[in-house]
């Protein structure tokens, strides 16, 4: 059955595509712009990859349900938007300190379309009793980093209903679990970005999406946890796990 990818990206999004898609699921991908899908569709091909790609702004709950319609059953959903653009950091990034309720709300806005998402596909793979739901936040949503601002508030949000979620769902055959990110996903948008502004943000530790999306199907077929902490922020890189 088919393994959606909601966000895609040329680094992490990508590799989920290639990752799942080598184990012989079909890829439908979901962005809010369709400006590179012809180059993902067609690497995929090249890798004998079946894929469709769906244009959907994850913000947009109508044109959300819309493509997954479309898409039909899902076994693996993996949940990327980013919280910031790929032009740059150009959302909310209010300091914890001085940060309104406003400002809590506004990066909030990244968590709520992966509740519509699993509210939409839920009920089919509750009813096969199979399925995956794999969701991406950051390593604020375990450890405090201050520099994140108000964005670790929806890391920590996503985090807890990933683990809440599998906690409710995992005893009917639904498996849901957290990709905790800390670092910068090599080939992906933002750190494109950041290499591009290397005077503003310096050297960040950088982590392989291919080893994170290895880690993504390993999460799938063992279904033993509910989580995966990537860390290369410090300076001795750890993986950690927890159930």
């Amino acid at each position: 059955m088919t393994a959606v990818v909601v966000g895609v990206g040329p680094g992490l999004g990508m590799s989920i595509a290639r990752r799942f898609g080598r184990e012989g699921h079909p890829v439908a991908l979901i962005s809010r712009s369709d400006a590179r899908h012809p180059g993902y569709l067609a690497e995929l091909a090249g890798l004998g990859i079946e894929a469709e790609a769906l244009v959907a702004d994850a913000q947009d709950p109508d044109a959300l349900r819309s493509a997954l319609d479309r898409i039909g059953p899902a076994e693996i959903v993996y949940y990327g938007p980013n919280a910031v653009s790929p032009s740059g950091f150009d959302g909310p990034m209010a300091p914890i300190d001085t940060a309104t309720s406003d400002d809590i709300r506004a990066v909030m806005a990244w968590v709520y379309p992966a509740v519509d998402v699993v509210q939409h596909l839920l009920p089919g793979m509750l009813e096969r009793r199979r399925g995956t739901f794999l969701f991406a936040t950051g390593l604020s949503a375990v450890r405090p980093m201050p520099m994140m601002g108000a964005l670790a508030v929806p890391s920590a949000g996503l985090r807890n209903y990933a683990l809440t979620l599998n906690a409710t769902v995992a005893d009917r055959g639904v498996h849901a679990a957290a990709l905790v990110i800390g670092g910068l996903l090599e080939r992906g948008d933002i750190h494109a970005h950041v290499l591009a502004h290397r005077e503003t943000f310096g050297a960040i530790p950088t982590l392989d999406p291919d080893a994170v999306a290895d880690v993504a199907w390993d999460l799938h077929v063992k279904r033993d946890r509910a989580e995966e902490v990537f860390n290369a922020l410090d300076s001795a890189s750890a993986l950690t796990t927890a159930d």
